[in-house]
């Protein structure tokens, strides 16, 4: 059976980095577009960031542009979110998903996304 596990996540001050990792088991990521989305406490998931299947299109959320950059090793079957100039509103368990045509991931969507990870938790402050 498919699954995705996101790790890295973790406590950091602001200004601090992180590397979300998202690692498939059970089946391929290649032919996947592969987005990174968040959900702070009392909101609704959002999008962050989305890269196409090969790489060659990503998409970020405006709050996250300039800071936070998401790319895949297929070799690995992971995909990854480097994020730097951390915020507190940045604080959120954070998910990857798969979209095996891309329409939903490419517009951050969550809903469409075909299969989701349980998350791993940033939490950004003094």
């Amino acid at each position: 059976q498919g699954q995705l596990v996101e790790s890295g996540g973790g406590l950091v001050q602001p200004g601090g980095s992180l590397r979300l990792s998202c690692i498939a088991s059970g089946f391929s990521l290649d032919a996947n577009a592969i987005g990174w989305f968040r959900q702070a406490p009392g909101k609704e998931r959002e999008g962050v960031s989305c890269i196409s299947s090969g790489a060659h299109a990503t998409v970020y959320a405006d709050s996250v542009k300039g800071r936070f950059n998401i790319s895949r090793d297929n070799a690995k079957n992971t995909a990854y979110l480097q994020m730097s100039s951390l915020k507190p509103e940045d604080t959120a368990v954070y998910y990857c998903a798969t979209d095996f045509y891309g329409s939903s991931c490419l517009l951050l969507r969550p809903r469409g996304m075909d299969f989701w990870g349980k998350g791993t938790l940033v939490t950004v402050s003094p």
